[in-house]
C-alpha cells in the first residue's frame, strides 16, 4: 500500500488541520497502531476518508503520533500540507 506520513508530538486537544487537492483517508495513530498498519495487522484510527478540505483531526490524548494519508489502493497521488492549531 502507497502511503505518505508524518509523526510528531502533540498535546490532547491539538487541532490538526490537513488541506488536500482530492479527495483520501486522513488518520491519526499512535506508535503501536501505526507498526500495525503498516505490517498489515488491525489497527485502530482517529480520522477517516477526507471528502473535504481543510480536514481536521482532534488529538485525543498527549504523546507521539503519525499521521498517515493515502488513497485507500487506488493510483494516483495526493497533495497535501499540514498545520496544527495548538491547545496550549
Amino acid at each position: 500500500m502507497n502511503f505518505k506520513y508524518g509523526d510528531g508530538n502533540y498535546n490532547e486537544g491539538d487541532v490538526i488541520v490537513v488541506k488536500l487537492d482530492k479527495q483520501a483517508n486522513v488518520i491519526l495513530l499512535d506508535p503501536t497502531n501505526f507498526s500495525n498498519f503498516k505490517n498489515g495487522r488491525k489497527y485502530s484510527y482517529y480520522g477517516g476518508l477526507a471528502k473535504v478540505s481543510p480536514f481536521e483531526i482532534i488529538v485525543p490524548r498527549t504523546g507521539h503520533w503519525y499521521l498517515v494519508v493515502n488513497l485507500g489502493g487506488y493510483a494516483g497521488t495526493v497533495n497535501y500540507s499540514v498545520s496544527v492549531i495548538s491547545n496550549s
